[in-house]
This record gives structure tokens, C-alpha cells and sequence, in this order.
């Protein structure tokens, strides 16, 4: 349904990354993984072009997947804090990592109809899983959540701002945290460390207790 993105995640898959020259990509949509009985919903953007849309599982293969990753081993969620590919052992417990968008987007950008077009899938993702809590990282990921709201007419008064560590009680019942995505701009600046994001899902699971 998405031509650009299906033309984008092939060619990088065609040409790939000389680091990956002899690595079969995946490149095509990407789905979620983890418990299916997950507690905890991992929200992202989309898959990064040489990370998921290379290995065929989000967050895996890609600087933010060690962040993520890392910060959910040290939490109780992951049994190993390093995720490189789809057979290398990773576990999750009580926790559920997906995206907003399926496809990997050209210089990370999905436009605001591929947005819309994906949102369906994530809402079905969702109501299979029936999380208590949602993790959203980034921006665009917290408002993809609150747009899919909004689509089942759950209107929020006023919308809660994203924010990390940002906490907000919703009227489906579940607490949608925020938290800075861990992509190398965030991180080699500073703007987001290990305990920042250590402590939100520290929270997140505070939040079942």
C-alpha cells in the first residue's frame, strides 16, 4: 500500500551497507516480537534501514537495538542485553517490541499518510496482545499511539505532551510512558544516557505492580 517505502526498502536491500555486503537483507515489513502475553508494549518509529529492514527483526542489528535492549535486560525484560540477529537467543518477559510504521522510511521519515496507513496493523498488533502499559520512543511514536486513540474515539482533554519519563493515564485504561528514542543523535549528544532510560522502564514495570 506503499509504494515508496516498498521501493526504498528494496533497494537498500539490493544495494546494502558495505559493512553487510554479504549478509542476505530482509527487506520487507517488519512485524513485532516478544511475550505474546506481554504486560509491556516497546513502541518505535519504523525499522532502520540496515538494522531491521537488514536482519528482519525490529530494534535488532542497529546501535538503538543495543540501547533498547540493554536498558530491557537490566529491567527484567530481556534475558540478554544484545540483540544482533533473529537466531541469537534473544528472549523477552512480559514485554512486546514493534513499530508504528513496518516499513523502513527514506532518512527515517515516514510521511503522515504512511503513518495512517499502518496504524490498522498496529491497532490489530495490539488488541492481540491487550498490554497495560505502552513505551513510546520518540516523539512521533507517542503521537502515532495517541492518533490510534483518536481513530477508536478516545479523544484525550488536553493531549498529554511528550516528554521523557512523561507519564499519562488513558481512557483505554492503560499508562502510555515517553521516552527519548536511542538513536545516535540522543545519545552521542547526551540527551539520553543509560539511567534515563533504565528508569523508565523500571517505572513501566512499577506501574503493574
Amino acid at each position: 500500500q506503499c509504494p515508496r517505502l516498498v521501493k526504498w526498502c528494496e533497494s537498500v536491500a539490493t544495494e546494502k551497507r558495505a559493512a553487510y555486503r554479504s549478509e542476505e537483507y530482509w527487506g520487507k515489513p517488519v512485524s513485532g516480537f516478544g511475550d505474546p502475553s506481554a504486560q509491556i508494549v516497546v513502541l518505535g518509529l519504523a525499522p532502520g534501514a540496515h538494522g531491521a529492514n537488514r536482519t528482519g527483526r525490529v530494534f535488532t542489528g542497529d546501535r538503538s537495538g543495543e540501547w533498547l535492549f540493554r536498558a530491557m535486560h537490566k529491567a527484567g525484560l530481556a534475558n540478554q542485553q544484545k540483540s544482533e540477529n533473529r537466531d541469537d537467543g534473544l528472549k523477552l518477559t512480559n514485554a512486546w517490541v514493534t513499530v508504528a510504521v513496518r516499513c523502513a522510511p527514506p532518512q527515517n521519515k515516514p510521511t503522515p499518510e504512511e503513518m495512517r496507513t499502518c496504524t490498522p496493523y498496529l491497532q490489530q498488533e495490539l488488541e492481540c496482545i491487550q498490554p497495560r502499559v505502552i513505551v513510546a520512543l520518540g516523539r512521533i511514536a507517542f503521537d502515532a499511539y495517541l492518533r490510534l486513540l483518536r481513530t477508536r474515539g478516545l479523544l484525550l482533554q488536553p493531549k498529554p505532551a511528550f516528554a521523557h519519563g512523561g507519564e499519562a493515564a488513558l481512557p483505554d485504561g492503560r499508562t502510555l510512558f515517553g521516552c527519548y528514542h536511542p538513536s545516535r543523535q540522543n545519545t552521542h549528544t547526551g540527551r539520553l544516557t543509560p539511567e534515563m532510560m533504565l528508569d523508565v522502564f523500571r517505572r513501566a514495570r512499577h506501574v503493574l505492580t
